[in-house]
């Protein structure tokens, strides 16, 4: 027997949800949080190894979480996104580890695809959450797998505290404002910054261009490029690089390489449908989570490349789900004053028509 259909083209026996929430770090998990405390019945995809990186997002590749307000002691990355998904269990968040891998935003409900069901009937959902996150451009040197976190980092606000990189000679690579900015933070820790550019010139703007070539504690090698990580087994100890200008090589003693050359936001899945920037981050009316689609919001980095924090990405999670809550009441409210008025004239439809 075929399926129902309602008027709308939507199969009576396909599954809809509230809310659906793509994505599984700090942002999805704080939305589920609140979505399910305000029984909307959340369901979180939290992607198997979408993105390259497991469920929990960025935090799960990081060791040593110490500015995430709860956790005097600090906590492991894991460790605390294994809190946050337990806590989403327990208020009724439905958590799947698949991936969602097509996307129709062209009307509501919206329509999407499990991986590996792209060909059968799509789920429907009233609103959207996309919380899938950036993950950081890595070089791929040699060494590199081998001391990520145990000496290369990509964030140097979340890790420059660290106590292996304290007093310690450090590098950052990239000429941008953000290599600019996360070499000046990492002074407060290290003994010295060396900032690797490929270049002749800094792209950064001018005031923080100025600011990091007459800082005591900064050396900008211009035509350079890292070739190597190199350590103990265990720790960072040093990185071979490249003036490319001279054609010559040599060590650089390092306990710390920040890479500072950009994110990749995870937004192949609405490019086209929802208005992304030109480094193709989500664009979010300032202030709120809400996109150029209604009923479809973002949190965390996946709109967000200034911060990049786990706080404030839980933050905008919070936002998001306020206001995914806030538009399915008034929508709801809408909906019974309809019907309302239609009792009251006898026949659906004319309660528009006569008001």
């Amino acid at each position: 027997m075929a399926p129902s259909a309602t008027s709308n083209g939507v199969s009576a026996e396909q599954k809809k949800h509230k809310v659906v929430i793509i994505g599984s770090g700090p942002a999805g998990h704080t939305a589920a949080i609140y979505l399910a405390r305000a029984e909307l019945k959340p369901v979180l995809f939290e992607g198997m190894l979408a993105n390259g990186l497991a469920p929990g997002g960025q935090l799960t590749t990081t060791t040593d979480v110490e500015n995430f307000p709860g956790f005097p002691d600090g906590i492991r990355g894991p460790e605390i996104m294994d809190k946050f998904r337990a806590q989403s269990e327990k208020h009724g968040t439905q958590i799947f580890t698949e991936t969602i891998t097509k996307l129709d935003l062209s009307q509501r409900p919206f329509k999407f695809w499990r991986e590996g069901q792209e060909n059968e009937a799509p789920e429907l959902a009233e609103t959207i959450i996309m919380a899938t996150g950036a993950s950081a451009r890595r070089m791929d040197l040699p060494g590199e797998s081998t001391y990520w976190q145990s000496g290369i980092s990509a964030c140097a606000v979340c890790d420059g505290a660290v106590p292996i990189f304290r007093n310690k000679p450090l590098v950052v690579i990239g000429g941008g404002d953000s290599a600019a900015e996360e070499a000046t933070y990492l002074t407060k820790y290290g003994s010295h910054v060396y900032v690797l550019v490929r270049r002749e010139e800094l792209r950064a703007s001018k005031i923080m261009a100025k600011r990091l070539l007459n800082h005591p504690k900064v050396t900008v090698l211009f035509n350079h490029v890292a070739l190597e990580a190199k350590g103990d087994g265990d720790l960072l100890k040093a990185v071979r690089v490249k003036d490319i200008k001279k054609n010559e090589e040599r060590d650089l003693e390092a306990n710390g390489l920040f890479y500072a050359i950009g994110h990749v936001p995870a937004t192949d899945l609405v490019k086209g449908q929802v208005e992304c920037d030109a480094d193709g981050y989500i664009v979010t009316t300032p202030g709120t989570a809400m996109t150029s689609v209604k009923g479809v919001f973002a949190a965390g980095d996946v709109q967000d490349k200034k911060y990049r924090q786990a706080v404030t990405s839980a933050g905008t999670g919070c936002i998001a789900a306020l206001e995914a809550e806030r538009l399915l009441a008034e929508e709801e409210e809408a909906d019974m004053a309809d019907i309302v008025e239609a009792n009251r004239y006898g026949e659906p439809n004319t309660a528009k028509a006569k008001a």
